[in-house]
């Protein structure tokens, strides 16, 4: 059982967001920089994202963010992980956008 009534069509890391895609065209984008453990990840494993029916899983970084949280703009932890900034990022915060 789904907590959305739509359903994630895809999901990308690009540009420092996480980006999901719902079938409806809805997208739902929120910055690494808010979450440490996804912050100190690399390209391949931000792009390694599992969905299940509550939210999504990185399966290297051992995170997982409820959609549920992620649009009440929650990221997840707060404390860091690492020191070096891989990506660089704009300020943002969760947006949806119909295209």
């Amino acid at each position: 059982m789904s907590i959305l009534a739509d359903s994630v069509a895809s999901t990308i890391f690009k540009d420092g967001f996480i980006i999901v895609t719902m079938q409806s065209g809805l997208e739902v984008r929120f910055p690494i920089a808010g979450n440490p453990r996804l912050f100190c990840g690399t390209a391949a494993q931000l792009n390694n994202i599992e969905v299940s029916p509550f939210g999504l899983h990185w399966p290297e970084l051992d995170e997982d963010l409820s959609f549920r949280g992620l649009l009440a703009g929650d990221y997840g932890q707060k404390k860091g992980c690492c020191p070096v900034h891989r990506f660089e990022y704009q300020e943002n915060t969760t947006i949806g956008t119909a295209r």
